[in-house]
C-alpha cells in the first residue's frame, strides 16, 4: 500500500488536480492522499497559506479579513466550479473559516484550513473519504508529533478504504488545533505512511527528486536516483530544499521507504529515500549561508573536565545554539545561525567567555557558510582531497573542515560571499 502527499504545486488549481487523479489511478495500491494547501499558480500569485496568515494577522488588530478572505474564497470556488463540484457547502464552509478567524481562533486555526479545504474538496472529487487530522494527529507542546497518532490513525483506516487527510495540522492533547513548522505536510504523509503500515510513502511536488547540487546554482545538476535518510537529512541540514528533514523521523523505525516523485512529470522515477545503501562516492553538495563563528582558545582546554560543557551553557544563556562544531588540540570553532543573537549580545557573550573561562582569546565573525558533500563511505574516498584542491585553485578560502568524524559527510567552512561559487566548483570537481 502507498500513501501519497502532494505538495502545494500540484493543487495550484483544478487542472492541477486532474494529474493527482491520474496519478492516484495509475496505481491501485495508492489508497491515501495527504494534501497541502494551494500553492502559486505562478511566479506573481500567492499562497493561500500566506493569505490566510495575513487574515489571522489583520485579526489579531482587531480588522476585518474580509477583503483578503475574499481572494482565498475565489480560489477554491474556482477550484470547485473547475473540477464540476457543488458550490453550496463549499461557500458555507468558507463563510464559517471567516467568521472564526474574525473571532479569533488563533494563527494555527487559521493557517491549517488552507489544508481543510484541499482535503475536502479531493475528497469530494476523488469519492474517497475525508478524515480530519485534527481527529487524529496528536501534536506536543514542542511541535513533535504524539505516539498517540498512529493508534488514532489506525482506527480509522480500514482495509480497502481509500482516504483523503489534510496536511500540516493536527491538535493538541486538549483538542485545539496545532500545525507544524512550514512545509509540515512532508510530516503529515510520514505520519499517514507509518499508522498505515504503508510499504512506500511517494511525496508528490513540482521537481524530479531532489538534485546533487541547487539547480538555481547549478543549471544542469543531475537527479539523486537513491540516497538514505541518514543522507537527506545531512543534505537538508546544509541547505538543500524539496523535503522536510523532520519527516525522515516517523517512518525511520518501520523502514518506509520514501520516493520524491513530479506531479507535472509522473513517468519521471524521482529519488527514492530507503533506511540504507550499500552505494558508495558522492550523492550530493550543498551550502548555507547566514552562519557566524565563534572562536574560542585555551592552552590544554581539553584537559580540563566540564569546561566545554560550562562554555556551552553560558552560549545558550545568550540564545547561542551551534549547529556545527570543529574542534582543535587547543581551540574550539561553534558556528551559529546569525539571526540568533545581535552584536551587543555576541560582545557581551564573549567578555563574559574570556573572562569566566580565562581563554587566551575569544572573538566572533558573521557572513559565514557551511558547505556539505554527502555521500557514502566517504572514508575510502578521494573527494575530500579532490574538493579542497578545486577550492584552492578557484581562490575560494577553506576556514574549517569536518572529515572522517562521519562516513557520509564532509563539512567546509567558507566565507558567505563565496558558498555558491564553493558549490559551483566542488560540484564540476566531482561530478
Amino acid at each position: 500500500m502507498t500513501v501519497c502527499k502532494f505538495g502545494g504545486s500540484s493543487l495550484a488549481d483544478d487542472a492541477q488536480i486532474r494529474k493527482v487523479r491520474a496519478i492516484l489511478e495509475a496505481d491501485s495500491s495508492r489508497t491515501i492522499a495527504v494534501v497541502s494547501a494551494p500553492g502559486k499558480r505562478n511566479a506573481d500569485d500567492e499562497k493561500v497559506t500566506d493569505m490566510l496568515y495575513e487574515c489571522n494577522a489583520l485579526a489579531q488588530q482587531n480588522r476585518s479579513c474580509r477583503h483578503v478572505f475574499d481572494n482565498i474564497a475565489r480560489r477554491y470556488i474556482d477550484i470547485a466550479k473547475g473540477l464540476k463540484l457543488d458550490t453550496v457547502k463549499l461557500a458555507a464552509a468558507l463563510d464559517e473559516i471567516r467568521q472564526n478567524i474574525d473571532a479569533g481562533r488563533g494563527t494555527d486555526y487559521a493557517a491549517s484550513r488552507g489544508e481543510y479545504l484541499s482535503a475536502r474538496i479531493m475528497a469530494s472529487y476523488l469519492g474517497w473519504e475525508f478524515i480530519d487530522a485534527a481527529e487524529c494527529i496528536v501534536i506536543n507542546g514542542d511541535g513533535t508529533v504524539n505516539p498517540l497518532s498512529y493508534e488514532r490513525l489506525a482506527g480509522r483506516l480500514e482495509e480497502g478504504g481509500h482516504y483523503v487527510i489534510p496536511g500540516f495540522y493536527g491538535a493538541n492533547e486538549q483538542g485545539v488545533v496545532k500545525t507544524f513548522s512550514r512545509g509540515g505536510s512532508d510530516i503529515s504523509g510520514a505520519i499517514v505512511a507509518r499508522a498505515a503500515g504503508a510499504d512506500l510513502y511517494e511525496n508528490w511536488t513540482d521537481v524530479s527528486g531532489m538534485y546533487a547540487a541547487d539547480p538555481r546554482i547549478v543549471k544542469d545538476a543531475k537527479v539523486i536516483e537513491e540516497l538514505t535518510y541518514t543522507q537527506v537529512r545531512e543534505l537538508s541540514d546544509v541547505g538543500a530544499s524539496v523535503f522536510h528533514e523532520e519527516a525522515i523521523a516517523p517512518v525511520i523505525e518501520k523502514g518506509i521507504a520514501i520516493n520524491i516523485r513530479n506531479t507535472n512529470a509522473p513517468e519521471d522515477p524521482g529519488t527514492m529515500i530507503r533506511p540504507s545503501s550499500e552505494k558508495k562516492g558522492i550523492i550530493g553538495v550543498s551550502a548555507k549561508g547566514g552562519y557566524s563563528k565563534l572562536k574560542l582558545r585555551k592552552l590544554m582546554m581539553f584537559k580540563r573536565p566540564g569546561m566545554r560543557h560550562a562554555m556551552l551553557t553560558m552560549l545558550h544563556l545568550y540564545g547561542v545554539r551551534p549547529s556545527f562544531s570543529f574542534f582543535g588540540i587547543d581551540s574550539i570553532v561553534w558556528y551559529f545561525e546569525s539571526g540568533q543573537a545581535n552584536d551587543s549580545v555576541l560582545k557581551s557573550m564573549v567578555e563574559r567567555l574570556k573572562k569566566d573561562f580565562q581563554l587566551d582569546y575569544a572573538y566572533y565573525e558573521r557572513d559565514h557558510a557551511m558547505l556539505g558533500i554527502v555521500g557514502g563511505h566517504l572514508d575510502d574516498d578521494t573527494s575530500f582531497i579532490t574538493a579542497c584542491a578545486a577550492l584552492k585553485e578557484a581562490g575560494i578560502r577553506i576556514n574549517n573542515v569536518n572529515y572522517g568524524s562521519s562516513n557520509t559527510t564532509t563539512l567546509i567552512g567558507v566565507n558567505d560571499s563565496d558558498a555558491k561559487r564553493a558549490v559551483e566548483v566542488i560540484y564540476k570537481a566531482l561530478f
